[in-house]
């Protein structure tokens, strides 16, 4: 038993009257602890759905976020103009840098995502792409990042963390598989099951990246929510860990991929803006993209929609593949406007660029083997 991690239960699971939330210090070292083991497994559980029930607060995520950096895997900055084949890409110098798509570990159950394809066309057109993520896991149990790529053929599991540094300089796509490259946090991961509610560790993990510089400017953090304060929340952490560019969907199901049947709410950072962000309601319905959400019905049925896709091939979930990719590559820096992101979208689709940088990660990938 940790004496130390047990007074910092102790102030956040006092109740309504006297629990107290953290100072930033004060959750650094208890998610250190957790991340070690050497808090015990009682411990744990009760912090976890105690902090759950206290709700967190941004001091306690960037906290959160300082104990992951610690102990996480990094991944370097380097050149971008350096390694990849840019005479392909719309832009070779992205003006957000690297960018980090936070997606919920616990996956997609009702929608089709697109995030996947998100990343696809950024590296496609020069902008490097970080994403990370484990198994099925809870508390919804929806189909993970790691089970689409492999049934695309893109194996990260297996690679060091070197190898993926490796893999992001050359394609400008990178994947960090939790139960390989980060096996401290993995350990956390039954304890969403045994206390049956996602604990305040699954919003802070939607801020993390692997991928850290000195200057945070030169990554642009985008993370999706489901609950409005949700956003606030993020924006108060980003300023605590000075990070100067980020994006904040109100997605489906908790992701960064935009809707289409009703507006997307977004809010970007803007620095010279009064509140340091800007506002954007998009509606599909302007740009003839509105339609129903496609449900997810299995892997199987998604990887062939996926593949129809990369070929050029029009289906209904295309429609969505372009709105999120033409909005990220205006995002990005890549196009002038959000009309000509969505036009370069569907040209990078439809002219075979998508699935010609898809062959190039897949081939870089089994030569790694």
């Amino acid at each position: 038993m940790s004496n130390a991690f047990r007074e910092l239960l102790k102030k956040v699971g006092s109740g309504v009257h006297t629990g107290k939330a953290l100072t930033r210090e004060e959750a650094t070292t208890a998610t250190r602890l957790m991340l070690t083991q050497e808090a015990t497994p009682a411990q744990i559980g009760a912090f976890m759905i105690a902090h759950r029930i206290k709700r967190p607060t941004s001091e306690e995520l960037a906290g959160m976020l300082d104990a992951y950096d610690q102990l996480g895997p990094r991944l370097h900055p380097w050149d971008i103009n350096h390694g990849q084949d840019t005479s392909r890409s719309v832009s070779s110098s992205p003006s957000l840098g690297v960018t980090a798509l936070g997606t919920p570990y616990d996956g997609r159950s009702r929608t089709a995502p697109v995030t996947p394809l998100t990343a696809l066309v950024l590296a496609t057109a020069g902008v490097p792409v970080v994403m990370h993520g484990g198994d099925c896991m809870p508390t919804k149990y929806g189909v993970p990042l790691i089970e689409i790529w492999q049934g695309l053929g893109m194996d990260f599991s297996q690679l060091s963390v070197p190898q993926v540094q490796q893999v992001l300089e050359t394609t400008g796509l990178g994947f960090i598989y939790l139960p390989q490259h980060f096996p401290q946090a993995h350990q956390l991961v039954s304890y969403r099951d045994q206390i049956g509610k996602r604990p305040p560790i699954a919003t802070m993990e939607l801020l993390w990246s692997a991928y850290r510089s000195a200057d945070q400017a030169e990554t642009h953090y985008v993370a999706g929510y489901v609950h409005p304060p949700t956003e606030n929340l993020f924006r108060q952490t980003c300023q605590l860990r000075l990070v100067k560019n980020f994006t904040f969907v109100k997605g489906l199901e908790g992701s960064c991929d935009l809707p289409r049947d009703r507006t997307a709410i977004i809010a970007i950072s803007q620095p010279s803006a009064s509140q340091g962000f800007e506002r954007l309601l998009l509606h599909p319905s302007e740009y003839g993209l509105a339609g129903k959400e496609v449900p997810f019905e299995s892997t199987t049925k998604l990887l062939a929609q996926y593949q129809e896709i990369l070929k050029g091939k029009s289906n209904p979930l295309m429609p969505a593949a372009i709105w999120n990719g033409g909005f990220y590559l205006w995002r990005c820096g890549v196009c002038p406007d959000f009309r000509a992101g969505l036009a370069r979208a569907e040209d990078l689709f439809t002219s075979g660029n998508v699935e010609q940088k898809f062959k190039e990660i897949v081939d870089y990938l089994h030569k790694l083997k």
